[in-house]
């Protein structure tokens, strides 16, 4: 069994091969197609909620506990992981992380209680703490400079691979039932064949490095002070928690929130989710090369700012309206990470790991928190107020006034 992706890594992998702009592009396509795998078993766990709520009498707070375990584990392992491969790169272990995501979707798709489908669910999200930093390192090192584009690129994959998780599951879960989740393995599978090639690259890459005497270190920023550049970290997280707040709303409950809003059955509201991943996936293509274009600090403005007159209106708008807005949120929102994850890499040089770590780690946190939080908060209330109060959020991004520039504008 083999891979396109896959394939097309089978020349780059000799040590002696220079570094060439196409290279770099077949490798940061291979790691894109392999971050697409990674989210479409990692998107699964969401878009069975509407199956489980019913099939296993699950409310609001049990679907809020079992992302909480999800994002948990992926939230206190990423920045552990980036710091570790910061100083001692590790290549093989995204194939090894995508072995745990495989184990972990078996047992949720025979899972039958609460506490099962928790620990299958944290089983997938440990698979992912090990994915991302690693991977992100990797689009660096293949970027040639490019870093906005490779950041967006390999985010692009994730966020198309998270869009087309509702649409498959619509289609081959939801009509025949929860143990059809299995038949994801697959796709873990050739995710695992895909980064063992993508691994055997970067260790050639190393190895090169190595002989070369070129060694990463983390350095001070060029001209910015320490509180200068602590003060900028702090707002770009700010920034990331509205950012995820806002955004769990949708992943966890969007689904739910159009089949009591609008009666839909569980296949259309589910197909209205992958509208609204769709232009996420859209939204986060474009937010790298706008950034490396007109400066990243325009596009976090932009990004999350932007937002809220979508937002607010969300609320108060039809059927059709509320699909059109959601398509709009997601696509300006997604722009926000690619160009928050290269601004805070360049705040601090020489720790591309753990500052993918951090942030990575800090956004499923912040997800795993305020999905249980929401859900509580849903059971008490309604979704509909819960919407209501999150179209508030995006109204943070005016903060991103206080951040540095960093670069100047490119022509």
């Amino acid at each position: 069994m083999s891979s396109p992706a896959a394939s097309a890594l089978s020349s780059e992998l000799p040590p002696s091969t220079p570094v060439v702009e196409k290279t770099a592009l077949k490798v940061l396509l291979a790691i894109s197609v392999a971050h697409m795998l990674n989210d479409i078993i990692q998107s699964l766990i969401p878009a069975t909620y509407v199956l489980l709520q019913g099939s296993l009498k699950l409310d609001y707070f049990d679907i809020g506990l079992i992302t909480f375990a999800f994002q948990l584990t992926a939230s206190l392992l990423q920045p552990v992981v980036g710091l570790y491969t910061d100083r001692r790169p590790k290549p093989y272990s995204l194939a090894i992380g995508m072995g745990l995501t495989l184990v972990g979707l078996l047992c949720f798709s025979q899972a039958r209680s609460l506490v099962t489908l928790m620990a299958s669910a944290a089983l997938v999200g440990t698979g992912s703490s090990i994915f991302h930093p690693e991977a992100s390192r990797m689009a660096h090192m293949a970027a040639g400079g490019r870093h906005g584009f490779a950041q967006s690129l390999f985010q692009v994959g994730g966020n198309f691979g998270t869009s087309l998780g509702p649409l498959l599951a619509s289609a081959l879960v939801i009509p025949y039932g929860q143990g059809n989740i299995a038949w994801f393995s697959l796709i873990a599978l050739a995710g695992i064949i895909v980064l063992t090639r993508i691994g055997a690259w970067y260790h050639a890459k190393l190895a090169t490095r190595a002989a070369k005497g070129i060694v990463s270190k983390p350095q001070r920023h060029a001209y910015l002070s320490r509180r200068q550049v602590a003060s900028a970290i702090g707002v770009l997280v700010a920034l990331v928690l509205s950012k995820y707040v806002y955004l769990v709303s949708f992943t966890s409950y969007y689904p739910m929130y159009m089949k009591t809003k609008f009666g839909l059955s569980d296949q259309q509201a589910l197909q209205a989710s992958f509208a609204f991943l769709f232009a996420v996936a859209a939204g986060t293509f474009a937010g790298g090369p706008l950034g490396d274009r007109f400066g990243r600090k325009v596009v976090i403005w932009f990004s999350i700012l932007g937002v809220a007159p979508f937002a607010l209106a969300l609320p108060h708008a039809g059927m059709v309206g509320t699909i059109v807005l959601t398509v709009f949120i997601g696509a300006i929102l997604a722009s926000a990470f690619s160009a928050i994850l290269v601004f805070a890499q360049e705040l601090l040089p020489g720790r591309v790991g753990a500052v993918a770590g951090l942030f990575f780690g800090f956004a499923f946190g912040i997800s795993a928190i305020a999905a249980a939080v929401l859900g509580y908060w849903a059971d008490r209330t309604s979704l509909e107020q819960v919407f209501q109060f999150c179209a508030y959020l995006p109204l943070m991004g005016i903060i991103a006034a206080f951040l540095p520039k960093l670069e100047q504008r490119k022509v």
